[in-house]
Order: C-alpha cells, then sequence, then structure tokens
C-alpha cells in the first residue's frame, strides 16, 4: 500500500495526516482490469475460438447438432478471435467487450432454445466481466471517432 504522509498546521496545532494515495489505488484498479481483460482474451482465445478454429469433435459435433455445421463453426471462432485479439487494444476493448457480449447473449439463447438449458450459466457469467470492461473502458472508446477522423 502506497501512504502519503502531510503535515497540517491549524489554529489548534500541528499534526501529520496519513492517507492512502488515490493514484495508488487507481493503478491496482487499472492494473486488475487489464488482467482481467488478458484472462478473457486467453480464454476466448485458446478454450473457446481455438477448438471451433481447428476443427476439434466436440465442437463440431456441437454446430453440426444445431444445424449450422462447420460455417458456423468457422465464423463463431473467428468472431471470438477477433474480439480477444482486440479486447486486449485499449482504444478497442470497450467494443470488444461489447461485442462480446452479444455474442454471449446470442450462446445463452442458443443453449435454451437448442440445448435444453444445459449449459445456459456459463455465457452469463462471462457476460459479467464483459459489462465491467466495456463500463470501465468507455472513455477509451469516446476517443475512437477521432481517432477514425483524423486517420481518413
Amino acid at each position: 500500500m502506497f501512504e502519503t504522509t502531510a503535515t497540517v498546521t491549524s489554529g489548534t496545532g500541528t499534526g501529520t495526516v496519513i492517507a492512502e494515495s488515490a493514484t495508488a489505488r487507481g493503478r491496482r484498479a487499472r492494473l486488475a482490469l487489464r488482467g482481467l481483460q488478458v484472462l478473457l482474451a486467453l480464454f476466448y482465445a485458446f478454450a473457446s475460438a481455438l477448438p471451433k478454429l481447428i476443427a476439434h469433435p466436440s465442437a463440431a459435433e456441437v454446430f453440426n447438432e444445431m444445424g449450422w455445421g462447420s460455417a458456423g463453426m468457422y465464423s463463431i471462432g473467428a468472431l471470438e478471435l477477433a474480439g480477444a485479439v482486440v479486447l486486449l487494444i485499449p482504444v478497442l476493448s470497450s467494443v470488444a467487450a461489447v461485442s462480446l457480449g452479444a455474442l454471449m447473449v446470442g450462446a445463452f439463447i442458443t443453449q435454451i432454445t437448442v440445448f435444453g438449458g444445459e449449459n445456459a450459466a456459463t455465457p452469463l457469467i462471462l457476460i459479467l466481466p464483459l459489462v465491467l470492461i466495456a463500463w470501465a473502458r468507455r472513455k477509451d472508446a469516446a476517443g475512437l471517432p477521432r481517432l477514425v477522423r483524423r486517420r481518413s
């Protein structure tokens, strides 16, 4: 913990005030958020997208059961991989979190309608940290239109 000390003089005497630095607290929060983004990116890239992109039998079976086949499997895998990569780009992380959250809403609906809700909790659990990232990084995304205009 980072502490800041200050000597305060008032009409009644002199004293020392010890307080935790707001910047240290903010730094820890930013690091924790960044760690969460990295963990989610790793999950989406390796645990979720990779099996779809290499046509692992378990993924292929699920998509065939849904009737989406390999085209649906590769498409969802590519979207998840793209979301994982973009989640690590600071100015785009909020957009990536919203996009992956929308993908998880679709996964939840699919779990309910096609599979009877068997694994419906998984997409809901993944939506929570995505909402946190989207909210916390919203100011980073605010500069995105200005960046796009400058580039064009």
